[in-house]
């Protein structure tokens, strides 16, 4: 355990005080901890540890890569179309000018779902601009619910990488995992968000900043029916194989369909292609831009799937020095639920590294043998649980802390005073939500 923290240790300087890339401060601390196993107890040599690290790196990319480009792939064609655009318009004409907050809150599920946080933000936000000096509400009062429900997408629902990294590491169902992060990442949005903007808005004085669109007036738009649908697909698609588990259908013929259909990785390639046409040539598209379109997006996410592989090597090279016992011990002993212990080590390395991904990868690779030893902690919970233990307290050490500073015109103060305490209430209301389910799952037993 002592080797384990020190690692860890090594990591956080490595990253935040000699800012050093990422992938390279994870197989350095992976490094280290098998220097200091071999050096104590020569149980491994340095060459075994090195491959640990190799090949926790490719099976994790093997589980999770192929979504992860899909589900970026599907995100840029969203945000190229303009189809953020054409939901708000028709969620506002729906539901009245009255209504301005839900329908910001329901833009950012619809975008949240499949899209990254970053690219939800950039696609949402100049309509969150435009509709607060419109109406005149508090920019706080508008922005800070949009930010908190995108979070608690990215942080909870698949295809985002964390959700599908945890349910790989943690052999979860992601049909299960999508309707508890619809149940439970609902209220916990609505907590950090609109909730909290009505105390924020009364202690953090913000201006409403300027945005310039990027979808230019001459676009050919999708229609809002076809946007929505297709912003839907892949849940629908993922929720098939569910629906044939809890029928207990796999051996018909329309389970087996079900199965494949509802497999995460053809689900988002049904959904990229139907995205291809609804998004791309239906709008006027031409191949050649939708060939740029899936380049760019793949390009940007370069660095995501080598910190994601590199987590996976970290996480392995901890079991291999016999962490993951230490750790099944300590939790025995410490009594505590797993839930909470899952959110404490996700929560810790986010903290420390201000790496969600790094956060949600290490923290599964940890739990997983801990739940192996002492079963009966539902894996769908345990995904929510170290989904929100990842997106506790964003500060400094984060990126997506700057992002949102630069977009939103704030002061570091006032990023720290809104953002900051958004995801940390997201961090512990999610966690008593997950601890919530498990009783009440346990009652109905």
């Amino acid at each position: 355990m002592l080797f384990a923290l020190l690692a860890i240790a090594v990591l956080v300087g490595l990253v935040t005080w000699l800012k050093l890339n990422p992938f390279i401060a994870l197989l350095i601390s992976s490094l280290t901890l098998g220097a200091m196993v071999v050096i104590d107890s020569g149980a491994l040599t340095m060459a075994e540890v090195l491959k640990a690290f190799q090949t926790g790196f490719g099976n994790t990319l093997a589980g999770t890569g192929a979504i992860i480009v899909l589900g970026v792939v599907f995100g840029k064609l969203l945000a190229e179309s303009g189809g953020a655009g054409v939901l708000a318009k028709e969620f506002i004409r729906v539901l009245g000018p009255g209504r301005i907050g839900l329908c910001i809150i329901l833009l950012a599920l619809c975008v949240g779902m499949t899209t990254w946080f970053a690219v939800g933000l950039l696609l949402i936000l100049p309509i969150v601009i435009t509709l607060a000096k419109e109406t005149g509400r508090p920019f706080l009062l508008l922005v800070l619910p949009m930010l908190s429900f995108l979070s608690v997408m990215h942080g909870l629902m698949p295809p985002h990488p964390g959700p599908v990294i945890a349910i790989e590491a943690l052999r979860a169902d992601m049909g299960k995992v999508i309707l508890w992060a619809l149940v439970l990442g609902i209220p916990v949005a609505a907590i950090a968000g609109p909730f909290f903007a009505r105390l924020a808005v009364k202690r953090v004085e913000v201006a409403t900043p300027d945005f310039t669109p990027s979808v230019s007036a001459q676009q050919v738009l999708p229609t809002f029916g076809l946007t929505l649908f297709t912003v839907l697909l892949p849940v629908m698609l993922l929720l098939a194989g569910t629906v044939v588990e809890l029928l207990h259908a796999k051996e018909t013929l329309w389970g087996k369909v079900g199965l494949f259909v509802g497999h995460p990785v053809i689900a988002l390639l049904t959904s990229v292609l139907f995205a291809m046409w609804a998004f791309g040539r239906r709008c006027g598209r031409t191949a050649g831009e939708l060939l740029k379109f899936s380049e760019q997006s793949v390009a940007g996410i370069g660095m995501t799937l080598i910190l994601v592989g590199a987590g996976g090597g970290f996480a392995l090279v901890m079991r291999t020095a016999g962490v993951d016992k230490q750790l099944a011990e300590l939790a025995a002993s410490a009594g505590l639920p797993l839930l909470v212990y899952g959110w404490l080590v996700s929560a810790f390395i986010r903290v420390a590294t201000g790496s969600a991904t790094v956060a949600i990868t290490v923290a599964s690779g940890f739990i997983a043998p801990v739940m192996a030893a002492h079963p009966g902690t539902s894996p769908e919970l345990m995904v929510i649980s170290v989904g929100c233990g990842s997106l506790f307290l964003s500060h400094l050490n984060d990126s997506g802390f700057w992002m949102v500073k630069e977009c939103l015109g704030l002061s570091v103060g006032q990023t720290l005073r809104t953002w900051t305490i958004t995801e940390t209430l997201i961090g512990l209301s999610g966690l008593g939500m997950a601890l919530l389910a498990e009783q009440v799952l346990r009652f109905f037993s």
